[in-house]
């Protein structure tokens, strides 16, 4: 079904059928959907999809921004609305930070934008070798370790999750602590331990260039913190709550939105290991691989009210 929203030819048709004036709610509702507003956490796969998406948004007619922020802020900055979409929402990984804001209203869950991801600690493949392929094997090796788990940023969902393990002595991981870093910065302690083989353990995930890049392997033992099938995951796109029905054609976009495993792992390559910029890296993806476009623009127009698959196809010629 086709979506109608609010654009300049529709209001100068909603001024005729009114008289002549249109209504300050209806003229403030046009505005605020111009501009698509993104939370960014920092992480190279929601800089990638991020990309994807506000590349698209630009050729339809949209203005778009983009601010990095936690996750944490990403939530509550949905919720008092400086933010109108997040495309990061790890589940289950995620639920204890995005549950709540759900659950009240404040934050929309939206459609699945990623299946078949996955989340936990992960070793270099040597270590895994020794027999550590279990986090109950860790504390047997606790000095090689450092007792010393590398994490990403302070206060995301693995880091907590990684804490609350902690707390709860879960695997006799007590006497451990969490080495809050980044995701540049947890990579880069990997990099140079490798050559060295000296012990690591840390918060692993694909979609990511790390696992080419690296010899890695996932722990199991974590289904109560990070869930089943080494913490398998499938994030969600989520929205400031009410945001689809105030903006009803950038939400038919979101809800379309989808990528795989194999698309994020290329355009992520390019970005970590090449340098490239990630609207370009989109940008250059989607020229080589349009039919995305058929799936991602179904039933969505141009903030003019055009043909929205023709207008981002000729966008991307330019």
């Amino acid at each position: 079904m086709k979506t109608s929203i609010l654009t300049p030819k529709t209001l100068l048709a909603a001024m005729a059928l009114a008289g002549g004036t249109v209504s300050l709610p209806v003229m403030a509702q046009a505005e605020q959907c111009e501009t698509v507003r993104f939370a960014e956490v920092g992480w190279t796969d929601i800089t990638t999809t991020t990309a994807f998406a506000t590349e698209v948004l630009e050729a339809l007619g949209y203005a778009t921004s983009i601010d990095t922020v936690s996750v944490p802020i990403a939530y509550a900055g949905m919720r008092n609305n400086d933010f109108d979409v997040f495309l990061g929402n790890w589940m289950p990984s995620m639920a204890s930070i995005s549950d709540p804001y759900v659950e009240r209203g404040e934050v929309d869950r939206l459609a699945a934008n990623l299946e078949g991801a996955k989340y936990t600690l992960a070793v270099p493949q040597y270590v895994h070798d020794a027999g550590v392929t279990s986090i109950a094997d860790l504390n047997e090796h606790a000095e090689r370790f450092e007792r010393s788990i590398h994490g990403i940023e302070a206060g995301n969902d693995g880091n907590e999750m990684i804490e609350q393990m902690i707390e709860d002595d879960a695997h006799d991981l007590s006497d451990w602590q969490v080495i809050d870093s980044s995701e540049a910065g947890m990579l880069s302690e990997l990099r140079a331990r490798v050559p060295d083989e000296t012990w690591m353990v840390f918060l692993g995930w694909e979609p990511h260039p790390m696992n080419t890049n690296f010899d890695i392997a996932y722990l199991e033992g974590g289904d109560d913190y990070f869930g089943p099938n080494l913490g398998g995951a499938t994030v969600y796109t989520n929205t400031r709550g009410g945001y689809t029905d105030e903006c009803p054609n950038v939400g038919e976009f979101l809800n379309n939105l989808s990528f795989t495993l194999e698309m994020e792992n290329q355009v992520m390559s390019a970005l970590m290991d090449e340098g490239e910029d990630p609207r370009e890296a989109a940008r250059a993806y989607l020229q080589e691989n349009d039919e995305l476009l058929d799936e991602w623009l179904e039933g969505v127009t141009t903030r003019d009210g055009e043909d929205g698959t023709s207008a981002v196809r000729a966008a991307l010629e330019k």
